[in-house]
């Protein structure tokens, strides 16, 4: 059997459609290639992103920022001096963004200059660290990205 130029072009277009449909199927079915999205409800989020930006931006003003530190007890994250009253409230998202499994979040009304999270809860590894503070009807929001070793 003799291939011409059409029947060449036919072939390599055949095997190329099955090099694509093999690429597709064996990416869409792979557990090392599944992906979660960053949090369910990203659309309620966006809309309550401006509210975000203006916090980040009330705890630029502030000029001190918040302190994290490992210690041998766990990661310490210490307050910005001007929050000494007991009326402070927040909550600490840790997210960790290689698996969702491990992200957590820790409500808190201060009474110490500091919060501890234990050892035990975070492993080794890249944390997104998002602190959100209410203080005298006015909201704070600290962003830090660590690497937990």
């Amino acid at each position: 059997m003799r291939i011409n130029w059409g029947k060449g072009i036919v072939i390599a277009i055949i095997l190329f459609i099955g090099f694509i449909l093999y690429f597709v199927i064996s990416m869409s079915t792979d557990e090392k290639f599944s992906h979660d999205l960053v949090t369910e409800k990203y659309y309620e989020k966006e809309l309550k992103y401006q509210e975000r930006i203006d916090a980040s931006k009330n705890a630029q003003d502030l000029g001190e920022k918040v302190a994290i530190e490992k210690t041998a007890d766990g990661l310490v994250i210490r307050f910005p001096k001007i929050f000494k009253e007991k009326t402070v409230k927040g909550k600490v998202f840790l997210y960790r963004p290689s698996n969702k499994q491990l992200d957590f979040e820790i409500s808190f009304s201060k009474t110490n200059n500091y919060l501890l999270v234990p050892d035990q809860s975070l492993l080794g590894g890249r944390w997104n660290i998002s602190i959100e503070i209410e203080y005298q009807k006015k909201s704070y929001l600290f962003t830090e990205e660590i690497l937990y070793e």
